[in-house]
């Protein structure tokens, strides 16, 4: 492609809302533009990109034995309310009314539709297991639209779904398309971790994240010193061992007193099933609401903003383990007290894993420490079970002739912010940097001065000879200066520069690596055989 008539319009500067480096970077080198809050076009070399991602996916896929769908964005509310979603999903929901007031929804996920689909299709165990799978725009009401792709109210992902007749079925998919995700990722050049993670408003079971490690990450994940263990911190089980410290208790007296964050017992009283629960947890712990709702298997729980005396509260009580622990510690507030022993003095009805995990904590498997780091969520696999199917009436009829509901699985790839993820890790102080998998071009050929003859009849003779190695040549044929050139091309990103300069007449050019930015002259006989080895050590 000439660059003189390729659409691919840079900036100096960086957008006044860009907040990080690939929301910034992707703007200013020309591959996405923003028509609204959280709303993308994608440019030309945006396009490239995504759709060399999307390959590596299919691809992946498709050996896995996984087959290709397309459904439709505008779903039925009918669907969403057969799951009860239509009501519990929230505000993120994209909701609009057809001409004859039907409600719809625009698809921020397809559970409902597809299998609304195979219950009409998969009536028998003969024809499962099955995994279909689909790319397409999804579209959320983000609040707070953010650091560019990475969190948008349109975006493209990959969502597959996989339908079984036993548990033994789910199983062997769900460490398929981990396995295949792996693959996925590890081709696309990122750097990654599988984390556990929580299956939120999507329900089922056994869920795990895949983590891009990024200093711009929205998630945290704990990990272990040691090991492979890895976890979203709302997941991390925490596995301290907690000793009371040897020493009397005090009698329980009303009133503050000054104690550690370790002595101290601070309150939530929460919502959770339209029930009041006071939640205990240490000073220097922070509650963990995710836990709250997985103890109680539900997503209804909200914080109540209310003064409660701990000893007079009419309801149910529960504490972190730690609580435990406390020896004469206290109880800040409206009604403090001091000299608590919470065995003693508290009716607290059950003790449980409520906190954050932190950072020093022993490795929930036993080996190691846990140390943070930040993430980008570019993937998920859900084992959803039978909450969909059976909400939905999704049977099928076992070997003795019985109906069940058809066990599903779930697996989430994020197209776009896989894009935004990589460009966030390979791009420096001058650009983008892409790997070879994914890149919009492998070469980007730069004519110094087109206006000089010799240059100017070796770069279009290049500009054929290249194309016809198969490889795809951004051609940079503008009557621009060097300055302007090179700028661009560092913002691009392109692997590797052929340089077209005043050594043309001796046929011999200028090659550099982007990443390393290693250069050196080859003649242009040999330019092909080097391009070759190059390209074989970029992957």
């Amino acid at each position: 492609m000439k660059q003189s008539n390729y659409f691919n319009p840079t900036l100096r500067d960086n957008p006044a809302d860009a907040e990080i480096k690939s929301h910034q970077l992707l703007v200013r080198a020309g591959f996405i533009r923003q028509n609204a809050a959280g709303i993308y076009s994608y440019l030309p070399l945006g396009k490239k990109v995504l759709m060399k991602i999307e390959s590596v996916v299919r691809e992946e896929l498709n050996d896995a034995g996984a087959q290709e769908l397309l459904m439709p964005a505008i779903q039925p509310a009918e669907l969403w309310q057969e799951t009860g979603r239509w009501d519990v999903y929230g505000p993120e929901l994209m909701r609009l009314k057809d001409r004859h007031d039907r409600p719809f929804a625009l698809g921020a996920t397809h559970e409902e539709l597809i299998t609304s689909l195979v219950r009409d299709e998969l009536s028998s165990y003969k024809q499962m297991p099955v995994i279909l799978y689909q790319v397409q725009t999804k579209y959320r009401d983000e609040r707070r639209p953010r650091f560019g792709l990475l969190r948008g109210r349109e975006f493209i992902m990959k969502d597959a779904y996989s339908f079984h007749s036993s548990e033994e079925q789910l199983d062997d998919a769900y460490d398929l398309m981990h396995e295949t995700y792996s693959k996925i990722f590890t081709k696309l050049g990122l750097n990654f971790r599988p984390v556990v993670a929580d299956s939120g408003a999507m329900g089922g079971k056994d869920t795990e994240e895949f983590m891009a490690l990024s200093s711009v990450g929205e998630d945290t994940i704990a990990y272990s010193d040691e090991s492979d263990y890895a976890a979203n911190t709302e997941m991390a089980e925490v596995t301290v061992e907690y000793s009371k410290p040897d020493e009397s208790e005090e009698a329980l007296a009303k009133g503050e007193a000054e104690t550690s964050p370790d002595r101290e017992i601070h309150t939530s009283l929460l919502k959770v099933n339209d029930e009041l629960v006071l939640v205990l947890v240490r000073g220097d712990h922070e509650l963990n609401e995710i836990k709250v709702k997985n103890l109680y298997g539900t997503d209804l729980v909200e914080n109540v903003k209310q003064e409660i005396d701990v000893k007079e509260f009419d309801g149910t009580i529960i504490a972190d383990n730690a609580i435990k622990s406390i020896v004469n510690g206290s109880i800040k507030g409206a009604t403090a007290y001091h000299n608590v022993n919470p065995e003693r003095d508290l009716s607290i009805e059950r003790f449980e894993d409520l906190r954050f995990i932190q950072e020093g904590d022993p490795s929930p498997d036993g080996k190691g420490k846990i140390v943070f780091a930040e993430g980008i969520e570019i993937g998920q696999v859900f084992k959803l079970g039978t909450k969909y199917s059976e909400a939905m009436g999704a049977t099928y009829l076992n070997e003795g002739g019985k109906a069940e509901p058809i066990i599903m699985g779930c697996y989430g790839i994020g197209i776009s912010r896989t894009l935004a993820a990589i460009a966030e890790q390979n791009a420096d102080e001058n650009g983008l940097n892409w790997p070879m998998s994914v890149t919009p071009f492998h070469v980007h050929l730069i004519a110094i001065n087109v206006k000089n003859e010799d240059q100017k009849t070796l770069s279009d003779r290049l500009y054929d000879t290249i194309r016809k190695e198969r490889y795809d040549v951004l051609y940079d044929d503008r009557k621009e200066r060097a300055g302007v050139k090179f700028k661009d091309a560092d913002l691009i990103g392109v692997p590797i520069r052929v340089v077209v300069g005043k050594k043309a007449a001796e046929g011999i050019v200028e090659v550099k690596r982007r990443d390393t930015g290693e250069s050196f002259e080859v003649s242009v006989d040999e330019l092909n055989s080097k391009l070759q080895k190059l390209f074989e050590q970029l992957g």
